[in-house]
């Protein structure tokens, strides 16, 4: 039957189990109750977190200097209603992070001329209050613990699938709410 537990639930969707209750609690999330128990079945999940991300018009920037990562990235959102800019380039990232109003932005910490963590700064002077999440392989380097002392981010771990990209951003959509 595919029915999810809330502590499942709060796993697929990479949020804790206080965040679904309070979801819950504002009747915003697809429930059932079995008993006592708070169940979730994945196939409504899924079109819900499809469907709450086409309410709003949404432009995402992807900086990765992998073209598959950032075909991956387009395949995920651009699905799913999302505007997706991708470039492969720290400077080219930063100059649209400066023309351009970007909901959210992924960027990798490996990427050659300035890496992430320099870009993540650049783009916190010029736009503190937009929510920046790190791709990385390397979640433990000095270069991840330099972008943690610029500011509060976001950190996806490489390797991730199209489902991981679409929680985070669906996250991040209910986070700013």
């Amino acid at each position: 039957m595919g029915l999810m537990t809330l502590q499942e639930a709060a796993d697929y969707l990479r949020v804790t189990t206080k965040t679904i209750y309070r979801l819950l609690e504002k009747h915003r999330i697809p429930a059932r109750k079995i008993g006592r128990q708070w169940r979730f079945d994945k196939v409504t999940i899924d079109t819900w977190l499809r469907e709450s991300s086409k309410k709003r018009v949404v432009s995402i920037l992807v900086v990765d200097d992998d073209e598959e990562i950032c075909s991956l990235f387009k395949d995920a959102l651009e699905e799913s209603g999302f505007m997706v800019t991708t470039v492969n380039s720290s400077l080219e990232g930063l100059e649209l992070v400066k023309a351009q109003d970007f909901s959210l932005v992924f960027l990798d910490l490996k990427i050659p001329g300035m890496d992430g963590a320099e870009l993540f700064k650049r783009i916190k002077e010029v736009k503190p209050n937009i929510p920046v999440t790190i791709v990385t392989g390397y979640p433990d380097s000095d270069l991840m613990m330099r972008a943690l002392t610029c500011g509060p981010l976001g950190i996806m771990n490489k390797p991730f699938f199209g489902s991981d990209i679409l929680a985070a951003v669906n996250n991040y959509l209910r986070l700013g709410e």
